[in-house]
């Protein structure tokens, strides 16, 4: 199934019906530093030092094993580092409550759709992302809530999927869904860990213009993890580069996506190219 849905108005940014902590200014949206990080004694990350402004909005890029979704594990309060601190809006792993600090960071992974059960629908779905919860009989929503899921379903261009049941939508549908359900508690920090894997392209531009639309808020950062400089949506401003665990190269995108250090880290030859804020790579001979 190709999808074509373009993103609508987004609603207000203040979480309506939402327990998000109220935001505040802190110099960094986030800070590594040197950490480092071992899975069961194999080292995945090795000595990251990483800081992001609140205007930022940032692109990991790295092939398989490179340590990308270990990076959003950390950013997000899954995982402690093994060595090295990690402060995310001011909240540093180990010196607070990561159950507090988890309510101001979004994060939108395909792992979720397989937790939620088929017959939900989409508008309940969206709902649960209020609280973090997969049912929504675990808590009681308000009108408000109600239509801020029917405002966010809209966003992503899928007002008209609200009853449907998830297991009967397509995968990008499924996708877009995701990004309402995470935007339900109006999250301080987005992060979006491969949101275009296995779409079809027009289910992948479907999802790049919505996530281009959230890129496009400076006030709000974002990281988002990929294989492929084609899901890059305009807006981004930041790129980093991971080999083995190691930063290739880090800074403002342009300087960063270079045909050289892009063939290193994916140790193949590239030639890659930049046009109207999208980025192309291509086998370079």
């Amino acid at each position: 199934m190709v999808d074509s849905a373009a993103p609508r108005a987004r609603p207000a940014r203040s979480p309506v019906g939402s327990a998000a902590s109220p935001r505040t200014t802190t110099p960094a949206a986030f800070v590594l530093a040197g950490v480092h990080l071992v899975e069961q004694g194999t080292p995945v990350l090795r000595g990251i030092d990483w800081t992001a402004a609140r205007d930022e909005r940032w692109v990991v890029l790295g092939p398989n094993g490179s340590g990308k979704t270990s990076i959003l594990r950390l950013l997000s309060f899954v995982r402690s580092p093994s060595r090295g601190t990690v402060t995310v809006l001011g909240d540093t792993y180990g010196a607070v409550d990561v159950r507090v600090a988890r309510r101001r960071i979004g994060l939108c992974s395909s792992a979720i759709v397989q937790q939620l059960r088929p017959s939900l629908s989409a508008h309940d779905a969206v709902l649960t992302g209020s609280d973090a919860a997969l049912e929504t009989w675990w808590s009681t929503y308000d009108d408000a809530d109600h239509a801020r899921a029917e405002a966010l379903l809209d966003f992503v261009g899928c007002s008209g999927h609200g009853p449907q049941e998830l297991a009967t939508l397509s995968e990008g549908e499924r996708k877009r869904i995701l990004v309402a359900r995470v935007l339900m508690a109006d999250p301080e920090l987005l992060l979006f860990d491969e949101p275009c894997a296995g779409l079809d392209l027009g289910g992948r531009e479907a999802l790049v213009s919505v996530l281009g639309e959230l890129a496009a808020e400076a006030d709000r950062p974002l990281v988002l993890v990929t294989h492929h400089l084609e899901e890059i949506p305009s807006g981004i401003t930041h790129a980093l580069l991971l080999r083995a665990g190691q930063v290739v190269s880090a800074g403002p995108i342009a300087e960063t996506l270079t045909s050289a250090a892009v063939s290193h880290t994916f140790g193949v030859p590239v030639a890659v190219d930049g046009r109207g804020g999208r980025w192309f790579a291509r086998i370079a001979h």
